[in-house]
């Protein structure tokens, strides 16, 4: 008995074939702003001279985290522009930076709504354990007929892929809160929207921020995985590397990635402490 096949696939591929000629001008209008923005923040910190941008980002590290931080990110920082990767280490926390805030701007408001509604958050976490298994590379196809080829692509696939741990951090961190500070907070009368920004959100911001962090390190995976789809960044030296058969290139810039990584998160580490 032959089993009929389940056309799934080809459903996906009509859907998003409505998807995008229905909405080709909201989704022009989204590019056109997203890759403003990333053009932007992309020139303004490319006019920082090197040298000037290096100090600046080891003053942060020295304020927030100590002198160690701020010798190990400038000494990093110099060696990834000694190795004449300044540029795409540049582009890189750009489109890091800009999908990191569009991710916890959508992944706040979803958790918090989760952590208080049972039923919400019954129907979030199937979508999340989905999301979270889904392979990363699966993101990148329907961002092309959405965006195109190019950084706005590569932004919205990295919100979607890096999105799930801020959101469940979150919901852990307002539900994990003690229920006899909830009762006390009753007691004194107080109403819903102050329990939650005077008790909930104060107690559980280390690990709603223990969340970022890890919306920051999948960013940034992702971001490097973009270049497939015309990303700028360290991901595209990568992506050259191995198309040239270069290994000594794709080493470099993926010790550049390392660098950068640990930098964004010993900064988010410290962000952490300092919320305790």
């Amino acid at each position: 008995m032959e089993i009929p096949h389940l056309p799934l696939g080809s459903w996906i591929e009509t859907g998003l074939n409505w998807l995008t000629s229905e909405y080709s001008v909201v989704t022009r209008g989204i590019s056109r702003f997203t890759q403003t923005g990333i053009n932007s923040l992309n020139d303004g910190l490319m006019w920082l001279p090197e040298w000037a941008l290096l100090a600046l980002i080891a003053l942060l590290c020295w304020k927030l985290a100590g002198p160690r931080l701020a010798i190990g990110g400038a000494a990093g920082l110099a060696l990834i522009w000694n190795m004449g990767l300044w540029n795409p280490m540049i582009e890189t926390l750009t489109l890091v930076v800009i999908a990191t805030l569009v991710a916890i701007i959508i992944a706040l408001p979803v958790g918090i709504a989760a952590a208080l509604s049972e039923r919400l958050y019954r129907v979030i976490m199937p979508v999340l354990d989905f999301m979270q298994t889904m392979p990363a590379f699966v993101y990148l196809i329907p961002a092309i007929p959405f965006f195109g080829i190019g950084s706005v692509s590569a932004i919205f696939a990295t919100v979607i892929f890096s999105m799930p741990p801020a959101i469940r951090f979150t919901t852990l961190g307002i539900r994990q809160v003690p229920i006899e500070l909830i009762e006390a907070a009753d007691s004194y009368g107080a109403t819903r929207s102050q329990k939650l920004f005077k008790v909930q959100l104060p107690l559980s911001l280390p690990t709603v921020m223990a969340g970022i962090n890890q919306t920051i390190m999948l960013a940034l995976s992702m971001v490097v995985i973009a270049a497939m789809i015309g990303a700028d960044g360290l991901g595209s030296e990568v992506w050259r590397a191995i198309q040239r058969l270069r290994p000594g290139d794709g080493f470099e810039a993926g010790i550049a990635v390392v660098i950068l990584a640990m930098l964004l998160d010993r900064l988010t580490q410290s962000f952490r402490r300092t919320s305790k």
